[in-house]
Order: C-alpha cells, then sequence, then structure tokens
C-alpha cells in the first residue's frame, strides 16, 4: 500500500519522514523536546517548516474521525488545536502495516497539566486551571458538543494576563450535535469531576501538590462552577416591565464573562406587566472580538480586557474620549503597544508571546509603583522587566524542553509512551 498524507496545508518535508517506523521507534534526530503529558497512544512532536507538529498513532477510522470532529469545531470558533492531516498506508520494512497517524499544529506556548504543575506556582493556580477547564467545557457545551472524554489530561493550557485559556487537544470519543441534552451535558459534567479529582490526587502522590490540598473540594468545584456559568450563559430571568433595567444588567454581566449576546429571546405577558428573557445566541470572546476590531490584535479573552483597559487608560490621559476609537487605537499601538514589544532583544522573544508580555510589564510596573509610592513610566518598567525578568523566564513556559531541564520533567511527566493526545 502506497503512503498517503492528506493534509491542509501539505509539506515536501513530511515526506522525508521515517513513517516506516512505529513512533515508538522514532530516532531522536527526527523528534523535538516538548513537555509530555499522559495519553493512552504514542505521540511524537516533529519539526517541519519551521513549525511543530504532533503526530498520533491511532486507528485509521478514528484518526478520519477526529481530523473531521477537530476541523468542525474549529470552524464554529472552538478553542481546540489544528488539526493538519492524516498519515496512511505506512508499512515497516517487511511490508507489514503500521497503524495510520493523527498530525496536529503544536499549539505554541501551551502546556500539558503536569508539566504546568512541575513548576513554581502561585496559591491559587489550580482554582485558575480548573476555571479555565470549566469555561471551555462551557463553551463546548453551548455549541452542541459532547466530549465524552473530558479531562486536564485532554486540555492543553496557556497563560492569559495572569489566568488560563483551555483548549481542547483530544476529540477522539466527541460528538458534534446542533445542540446538547441535559442528560448529555450531566454525563459529561460527570465524568470530568471523577476525571479531575484522580488527576490531582495523582499530582498529589507525585508531590506537585501539598499533602493538605484537598482533591475532593476542588473537583467539586468543577459542578458548581459549571452549573453557576451554564445558569449565566443560558438561564431565563423574569422581572417586571418596571425592572427594564436588568435587561442590560444581564448583558453586561454576560459581557464580562467575555461572551456576546446576538439575539435575545425575549416574551412579555398579556398585559405586559412581565418580561421573560433568555439568551438565544451566545458566543465567547466578547473582549477579543472587541480588540480585533480596533487594533487588528488577535489575543485570549484576558489578554484582550488587559490591553482594553490600557487602551482606554490611554484614551483618557491623551484626552481622546472624543476622537474615533478606530484612530486612538492606531495611535496607542504606534506609541505604546508596538514599541514595548520592539525592545525585546530578538533572542528573547520566543519565551513569550506579545500580549501577554504586556500584561507582564503592566503587573511589574504595578509593583514598582507601589513600592515607589508614585506612577512609573511603562518604559522605564518595561526596560527593567526585559533585563532583569525575561532572561529567568523558563523556556517551559512555551512547551520547549531544554535538554537540561527536560530530565527535571521526567518524573512528573510520564515516559515516553505518555505524551499529550493531541
Amino acid at each position: 500500500m502506497a503512503l498517503r498524507i492528506l493534509a491542509a496545508q501539505p509539506s515536501q518535508q513530511l515526506l522525508v519522514l521515517p513513517w516506516q517506523l512505529p513512533l515508538e521507534q522514532w530516532p531522536a534526530e527526527s523528534q523535538v523536546a516538548m513537555a509530555r503529558g499522559i495519553s493512552r497512544h504514542v505521540v511524537r512532536f516533529v519539526r517541519v517548516d519551521h513549525q511543530i507538529y504532533a503526530a498520533k498513532e491511532t486507528r485509521e477510522e478514528w484518526a478520519w474521525r477526529e481530523y473531521g470532529l477537530l476541523r468542525n469545531l474549529r470552524r464554529i470558533g472552538l478553542p481546540t488545536v489544528e488539526p493538519v492531516g492524516v498519515v496512511t498506508g505506512r508499512q515497516n520494512a517487511a511490508g507489514e502495516p503500521l497503524e495510520p497517524c493523527l498530525l496536529t499544529r503544536h499549539l505554541a506556548h501551551s502546556l500539558p497539566y503536569r508539566a504546568l504543575f512541575s513548576q513554581r506556582l502561585q496559591p491559587d493556580t489550580v482554582r485558575r486551571v480548573i476555571d479555565a477547564l470549566v469555561v471551555l467545557l462551557v463553551r463546548l457545551h453551548v455549541d452542541g458538543f459532547w466530549w465524552g472524554d473530558c479531562s486536564l489530561s485532554n486540555t492543553l493550557f496557556r497563560r492569559s494576563a495572569g489566568e488560563f485559556a483551555a483548549y481542547l487537544v483530544d476529540a477522539e470519543t466527541g460528538e458534534l450535535h446542533e445542540s446538547l441534552t441535559d442528560g448529555q451535558r450531566d454525563h459529561d459534567l460527570d465524568l470530568v469531576t471523577t476525571n479531575v479529582f484522580g488527576e490531582l490526587l495523582d499530582l498529589q502522590a507525585g508531590g506537585l501538590l501539598s499533602e493538605d490540598f484537598d482533591a475532593h473540594e476542588m473537583a467539586f468545584r468543577v459542578a458548581s462552577r459549571y452549573e453557576s456559568l451554564w445558569n449565566a450563559l443560558t438561564g431565563t430571568e423574569e422581572f417586571t416591565t418596571n425592572e427594564m433595567w436588568r435587561l442590560e444588567q444581564r448583558m453586561n454581566s454576560l459581557h464580562e464573562l467575555g461572551f456576546d449576546v446576538e439575539e435575545l429571546d425575549i416574551v412579555t405577558d398579556i398585559d405586559g406587566a412581565s418580561v421573560r428573557i433568555r439568551p438565544a445566541v451566545v458566543e465567547a470572546g466578547h473582549h477579543t472580538r472587541r480588540l480585533q476590531g480596533l487594533t487588528g490584535l488577535d489575543v485570549e479573552e484576558h489578554q484582550a480586557r488587559r490591553l482594553l483597559a490600557d487602551l482606554d487608560a490611554y484614551t483618557a490621559a491623551a484626552d481622546l474620549q472624543d476622537e474615533d476609537p478606530t484612530l486612538v487605537a492606531h495611535r496607542w499601538l504606534t506609541e505604546v503597544y508596538e514599541p514595548l514589544w520592539a525592545m525585546v532583544p530578538v533572542e528573547l522573544r520566543g519565551q513569550v508571546e506579545r500580549a501577554e508580555l504586556f500584561h507582564e510589564v503592566l503587573e511589574h510596573r504595578w509593583y514598582l509603583s507601589e513600592r515607589a509610592g508614585e506612577e512609573v513610566d511603562l518604559f522605564d518598567a518595561a526596560r527593567q522587566y526585559i533585563d532583569e525578568m525575561l532572561p529567568t523566564r523558563s523556556q517551559a513556559l512555551s512547551g520547549v524542553v531544554p535538554e537540561s531541564f527536560e530530565s527535571d520533567l521526567e518524573p512528573a511527566l510520564g515516559t515516553d509512551d505518555d505524551w499529550p493526545s493531541s
């Protein structure tokens, strides 16, 4: 059988990879050392045309199914890894068939949860990671995706202005429907609660969480946070016609959560004394879309919220409230955002994304200003941060594992066969 590579963006370099070998036998020179997670499949990372891809061995029908699901999920704007292609027709030197491979693009600056918890963490990191997973699950459910295997292990996390953004990395068991039943949502919720509880106990047993950490309480948080967010996005609210301000309040609260409402289902009583509302279309990424419309920047939701806050502060400080917002945003880009990034030496730019760097500089300026008792200039704070703190920022934050660092991560990240399932 001839080797066949179906790829959205085919590359000749894909052909020279050692497809005639099982992935577990691939030589080190064919791989890229990346932070590893837990998977029931063999996965290897490779670099092709300056891009990093994950290759996962799986059954052919599963590979095609997951490839199609991931393409559909990304088409409707859900946060998943990007499917690149499927490799079939693999044979070893003896002509024996090998399992096909699903190719996905590595999500830059992301980490599996075990690699994340191997770093020095803030006290509330577990809470922020769990909240990111819950937001991901709710977003998937709102758009009709039943995961079927939701867990920390099947998720990648990126830093987003002090919080985390979660991405689905394994859609093998999922199903995409027009909408989900309560039973389907409850099944996913029960499963993720159980999986998270086990994963947190595993971290605790490995010494990555303190002995007094309450894994049961944190797993229970998954269900409570899910119900709160689901009700906020889809719940029906009733009020009298004298309380129409509550309509705007509901819209503002959804915007604060990072969601847009494109339609509202509004029903009034026959006598017009009361109103019942329910969001009919809830779309994530409110701040991301607003920032992109003003500046063209495409960043995570929490990062967009932080950048918009600085843009608002810049507008007020320059007394530009009456100017065209797009023109003001262009001035902010050319006078603040882009010059700050230009200060970063080329050799350090791979350590952090632009938007995350901007957030970290803002945080650093806040601490410097608090210590000085007066406002510190943004570019002075940026220079100190870039000179003194950015060089020490671990390469592990970008997902790349340097050789000197890989052996330290190994106990927390599993064996060579325990790579992320994307």
